[in-house]
């Protein structure tokens, strides 16, 4: 039996673009278990290169690719290239520096 998706991705940039090329559409939806999966995990699933994935907003808040998503999160992946002064607003900066001192 195949399981009900119970969330939604939204991908942009860079990621919107290689969805795009291989006829997939900008929006993906899949199952998470009730104890969530790795953002990494979930790009993989996604068969999304992590060189191009910067982050992943979860519930309109930066994180990095360690972070656990569950069922029911609004989540987009943050794709590379975004410019500098709108790292800092939308918290990607931040997020970045956390993940990479932990």
């Amino acid at each position: 039996m195949e399981k009900k998706a119970n969330a939604v991705i939204r991908l942009y940039g860079n990621l919107h673009t290689l969805r795009k090329e291989r006829g997939l559409p900008s929006v993906a939806e899949l199952w998470l278990p009730a104890g969530g999966r790795t953002a990494a995990e979930v790009a993989a699933e996604l068969d999304l290169p992590l060189e191009r994935i910067e982050g992943v907003f979860c519930n309109h808040k930066a994180y990095g690719l360690d972070r656990i998503l569950c069922p029911g999160d609004e989540l987009a992946f943050i794709p590379t290239g975004i410019p500098g002064p709108h790292r800092y607003m939308l918290g990607i900066h931040a997020a970045g520096k956390k993940h990479s001192h932990e």
